[in-house]
């Protein structure tokens, strides 16, 4: 489902010089229909780098990535939209929404663009905030009044509310409690069991060990200087 054949990626520091910094050499992995597969390595191994080249947030100099039939690296930006619309998505560390849209509209969101009904997509972003325990009295409220572990949760609740067929995950369980972390880990089994072919970034090793089949080490295709 998810092929990424000897990629390569450094940033270029135009502020000083163009100096090139490379950061991915040769990644070359495969991830296949309902498997999990971790990026492990240190801090700055380049697990991000990588996992946003894949979603398409930053180019690649060389190589491919396959996500299903599209070429990523090659794709034109309305092809990387479908991708993100239909076949990839993706949960962030990060929530990123338009300000005084409610958090049940969050969450529909990706229903609403595949051509759920408006009822139908309502109803299961209601299901994922409750069982994700976000008190329904926070549903009509922007997220971006929540704390921490509350954004997290909506992030969650909106990348599983479309039956993506390939996952990205940055630190899904991170900011959360013991339940809530739970409860993520048998979204990611029951993502699993359906077909989806998941990539993470889980510096929770109990997280890891429970959910994941196979870890890449980003650090065998870091730059031999850095390596």
């Amino acid at each position: 489902m998810i092929n990424v054949r000897n990629v390569t990626k450094s940033f270029t520091l135009h502020n000083q010089g163009g100096v090139e910094i490379p950061v991915v050499v040769g990644a070359s992995f495969q991830v296949a229909a309902g498997s999990c597969v971790a990026l492990v390595g240190a801090s700055g191994a380049g697990k991000s780098t990588l996992m946003r080249m894949i979603y398409g947030n930053y180019l690649t100099q060389s190589g491919q990535i396959i996500v299903g039939d599209t070429d990523v690296v090659q794709a034109q930006p309305r092809e990387i939209l479908k991708l993100r619309r239909e076949t990839l998505g993706y949960v962030s560390q990060f929530l990123r929404v338009v300000p005084r849209v409610s958090t049940l509209d969050v969450v529909a969101e990706p229903l609403l663009a595949t051509g759920h009904a408006k009822a139908e997509a309502i109803a299961q972003a209601a299901a994922l905030l409750a069982r994700l325990n976000i008190p329904e009295r926070l549903w009509t409220l922007s997220p971006t009044t929540f704390s921490g572990g509350e954004q997290q949760r909506v992030n969650i609740a909106r990348g599983f509310a479309h039956s993506y067929p390939a996952l990205l995950l940055d630190e899904p369980t991170a900011s959360l409690d013991p339940i809530n972390r739970a409860t993520v880990l048998e979204m990611i089994q029951e993502a699993k069991a359906r077909g989806a072919a998941i990539i993470g970034i889980f510096h929770d090793q109990a997280a890891r060990e429970a959910i994941c089949d196979h870890l890449i080490d980003v650090t065998a295709y870091a730059p031999r200087s850095a390596a």
